[in-house]
């Protein structure tokens, strides 16, 4: 009987990890291919669906969580040593604000998603990123200026204010980098 139930927990285990190998999309996917919880499956759903690519939307969280279910934004410190409040309501696995994520649910009707769930998480990148094709008209293959949007908000990015962060600026480049590395990876393992 106790080998029985552990084979529910053992599923639900692999769901809950993060993968290890993140700088490898295959080892990504090969971590992440489960009966339940198949995250190339989902990726390419919201490919499908948003016309992002795999290795964009893949970069987008890798950059925004590192794949981490329930990543947050770190403390900021009350007299530098007391733990106070988080910079914003950034969580999950796509770092969506409470506020975007509640427009992507009402957009999408999506009303049960959850910033925790990878399947949900992946699509919320995808219509975000669409979202920036249609405001600002950033292709949808240009990992660079679709990330610089994601990270600085569809107005700051259409007044180009972005441009003055250095931060920003480091981050797109990183993930641009990450996508074009992703698809390589994908296009060697036959993805």
């Amino acid at each position: 009987m106790r080998r029985i139930m552990m084979i529910p927990l053992l599923l639900l285990a692999g769901c809950a990890s993060a993968p290890t190998q993140t700088n490898n999309v295959c080892a990504v996917f090969d971590q992440k291919d489960g009966f339940f919880n198949n995250w190339y499956s989902y990726a390419k759903g919201a490919e499908a669906q948003y016309g992002v690519p795999v290795p964009i939307l893949m970069a987008t969280i890798n950059t925004e969580s590192g794949f981490q279910a329930r990543a947050r934004p770190p403390r900021t410190k009350l007299l530098g040593f007391i733990p106070w409040t988080r910079p914003s309501s950034a969580y999950g696995y796509s770092q969506a604000l409470d506020g975007t994520w509640a427009e992507f649910q009402r957009s999408t009707g999506r009303y049960g998603s959850g910033r925790t769930s990878f399947a949900d998480a992946v699509y919320f990148v995808g219509w975000y990123h669409a979202q920036s094709n249609k405001k600002n008209g950033i292709p949808l293959n240009d990992a660079y200026n679709l990330y610089a949007a994601y990270y600085a908000g569809p107005k700051e990015y259409a007044r180009g204010t972005w441009r003055n962060r250095p931060g920003v600026d480091r981050a797109a480049r990183r993930t641009a980098a990450m996508a074009s590395r992703y698809a390589a990876q994908m296009q060697s393992c036959g993805l």
